[in-house]
């Protein structure tokens, strides 16, 4: 649903191998797919009005670590899947400090 700037007021999901029938709330999505002719992702990523700033670094955070539990899965790359979460840490380390100074008169 969006909002006449076409801004995402809401977000909702359900799949088909949950228990729950009623379909899920989120703030948040991101989602790519891999075009092998072109080699290149195309991706959806939205958000809603009331995501907020904060959310949104935990959100990149855990994306991040996903990203390279992942990669190591599929390519058994431990070592920069290993590179990949401690980027993910320093990122959100940096992230919260910078939200911290922000908020300081």
């Amino acid at each position: 649903m969006l909002d006449p700037h076409k801004v995402p007021e809401q977000i909702h999901w359900n799949a088909s191998d949950t228990r729950s029938e009623m379909q899920q709330r989120a703030k948040a999505m991101f989602l790519a797919f891999w075009d092998g002719a072109d080699k290149t992702a195309l991706r959806i990523d939205l958000w809603t009005k009331d995501m907020m700033v904060d959310e949104m670094g935990d959100f990149y955070y855990q994306m991040f670590m996903t990203m390279a539990d992942t990669f190591q899965r599929a390519t058994r790359q431990e070592a920069l899947s290993e590179e990949m979460k401690s980027y993910a840490k320093d990122f959100f380390s940096k992230f919260k400090q910078a939200l911290l100074k922000e908020q300081q008169p």
